[in-house]
């Protein structure tokens, strides 16, 4: 198994984290389409980061429009995710983890509409945006 930066018993993270963040982050969870604070939010300036441990995971300048329902970026910052095969719900997919400290971000996808072609398609419960 592998070894994080920031490791906690989950019961600390219970502690830390909201029940919607608990049930995201560290179960695996997947809030609703279109419900989330981040889905619409844009910012000229500023980073997304892990709302488990505070790691820097997105630029606000990654950020785009996908209409898909969750916050979608097209890259990460390099070495801050971790990209796991997950084969759930009959599906052959890309989960997402920060790579600081584990916790589940969401999937990216080969279906992005700019130049890096990717889609992270990231669940608002998993991030924090910092000016």
């Amino acid at each position: 198994m592998k070894k994080y930066n920031i490791e906690k018993p989950e019961s600390e993270w219970k502690e830390k984290l909201s029940e919607e963040q608990f049930r995201v982050l560290r179960q695996k969870g997947t809030e609703a389409p279109h419900t989330g604070k981040y889905n619409l939010h844009f910012a000229d300036n500023g980073d997304y980061h892990c709302a488990a441990c505070d790691a820097k995971l997105f630029e606000s300048n990654s950020k785009f429009e996908s209409g898909c329902g969750w916050p979608s970026f097209d890259e990460s910052i390099e070495g801050s995710v971790e990209y796991i095969q997950d084969r759930t719900f009959g599906m052959l997919r890309t989960e997402i983890l920060c790579a600081n400290c584990g916790s589940h971000l969401g999937h990216v996808f080969d279906d992005g509409p700019t130049n890096t072609g990717q889609r992270y398609c990231v669940n608002s419960a998993s991030i924090e945006f910092e000016q």
